[in-house]
């Protein structure tokens, strides 16, 4: 499986992967022309788009997507929420399954402070691989089995969130939106051991905040806790 990370942290997500047949985006939350040079000007090739919810960082080309023939798949919270209409903006509910070329991909909900924010499990049918992406969530509380690649949000740690408090980078309602909001390493972790990972063969961080994370730390307890090639994007 080809993972590409186009773009990650508050100014712009988006993910792409690719089976050897069929090419998928994970968020479009990058001007399209960024989105262009970050596929390689590969987006032609691209079956569909995979947007988590309406927040512009994640969203931002979903328009220009569709506009060009590419089919959007999301919540139909999150096309309210952004306005979005038309035959490529295509709703889909948690527990759905639906077809993109050779991926069968499931949705699932995740806890946000948005209308239906969505992860998505995605199995090749071409190689039998299977991606788990997630972003922007407090927790996961679905299991999963078979996994060989998760992309997932590593936004903050507990000491890095206290310390941005206490030296008053941020305040601490911030924090507290923060931690309602985004998965920090120590969530991630415990969701990671709760899952059987005996197929895994990578883990992409990505999504890390500026001011409350600290990527080694967050490397080094993924892979203990894994035992799992880790990648921080």
């Amino acid at each position: 499986m080809e993972i590409k990370v186009i773009a990650s942290g508050s100014s712009g997500n988006s993910t792409m992967i690719n089976d050897g047949i069929t090419a998928l985006l994970l968020d479009a939350g990058i001007s399209f022309k960024d989105l262009q040079i970050g596929t390689g000007f590969g987006l032609s090739s691209v079956a569909g788009c995979l947007i988590t919810h309406a927040h512009k960082d994640h969203s931002r080309a979903c328009t220009d997507l569709a506009k060009r023939g590419i089919p959007i798949y999301s919540g139909q919270g999150t096309f309210d929420k952004i306005g979005a209409a038309g035959h490529n903006f295509r709703a889909v509910k948690a527990m759905d399954n639906f077809t993109l070329g050779t991926f069968v991909i499931t949705a699932f909900d995740t806890v946000h402070d948005v209308p239906d924010p969505l992860g998505f499990l995605m199995k090749s049918l071409y190689n039998g691989e299977k991606v788990l992406y997630f972003v922007d969530t407090a927790y996961v509380k679905y299991k999963f089995e078979g996994l060989t690649h998760i992309i997932a949000e590593c936004n903050h740690g507990n000491a890095e969130l206290r310390k941005s408090v206490s030296e008053g980078i941020i305040d601490l309602e911030l924090a507290k939106r923060i931690t309602r909001n985004h998965l920090s390493v120590e969530r991630l972790t415990e969701f990671l051991k709760s899952n059987n990972l005996s197929e895994l063969k990578s883990i992409h961080l990505v999504h890390l905040s500026d001011n409350n994370s600290d990527e080694d730390r967050f490397k080094r307890e993924v892979q203990r806790a894994t035992g799992t090639a880790v990648f921080v994007h």
